[in-house]
């Protein structure tokens, strides 16, 4: 029929059918149970351009986020903005940054441990910022804050209202930042994502589908 693959079909009680392209450019599709396979099929077949001009997006920006390499002139994003990599003669300092990253040649072979020192330590400053500014403006009281070393899970709030941050967040623009900041504070009243979940988001970030988008076409940047 066409060339596209169908990774993963998920049937529920929805009334349409669609279509997801995963970080990783699998196809998945959203169906009603009553649904035929032949029914997919045709829809498949009259979406194939999209899903492949989406997948080949993907598959590009995956091949742009690979590991970095850490050298001279590489660009590392800090607050949604690009800063280059400078590798400076022997210095007091493994890492400093100054409206660039200047990392000292004594300390090449921790680059890695040291980039990833100073995003904790950064992300814990600002996060936890807009974390207590959007809290007392809200009312939303919360219990413990930390930062965690996840890859994709942005944010989340237990059911103790602990509040958990993944340090990548710090090279996202703020706004995006305040997205995941509220929507994890928005889990201290409402622990689901209902009508009235995203209804308080909003009330709180009007323009949060703006940051929300953001964030599902570039999360894949946060690669260090």
């Amino acid at each position: 029929m066409t060339n596209v693959t169908i990774d993963q079909i998920i049937r529920s009680k929805r009334k349409t059918l669609s279509l997801e392209i995963t970080h990783d450019a699998r196809l998945i599709v959203r169906a009603p149970k009553t649904a035929s396979f032949s029914f997919i099929e045709k829809f498949i077949f009259e979406k194939r351009l999209w899903i492949q001009d989406k997948q080949k997006m993907v598959k590009e920006r995956l091949l742009q986020s690979q590991t970095k390499k850490f050298i001279d002139g590489e660009e590392f994003l800090y607050l949604g903005n690009t800063y280059r990599l400078y590798i400076v003669p022997e210095t007091t300092f493994p890492l400093l940054f100054c409206q660039g990253f200047l990392l000292s040649r004594a300390y090449l072979s921790e680059a890695r441990q040291l980039f990833i020192d100073w995003y904790k330590q950064e992300a814990y400053k600002k996060i936890k910022e807009r974390v207590d500014l959007y809290s007392n403006l809200f009312g939303l009281k919360y219990n413990k804050f930390s930062i965690t070393n996840a890859q994709k899970r942005w944010g989340s709030c237990s059911a103790k209202n602990n509040l958990c941050f993944s340090w990548r967040l710090i090279m996202f623009p703020l706004q995006v930042i305040d997205y995941v900041v509220i929507h994890e504070l928005a889990h201290i009243e409402e622990k689901n994502h209902s009508k009235r979940f995203w209804n308080k988001v909003k009330i709180m970030l009007p323009n949060f589908m703006e940051s929300r988008k953001w964030l599902r076409g570039n999360g894949h940047l946060s690669i260090v």
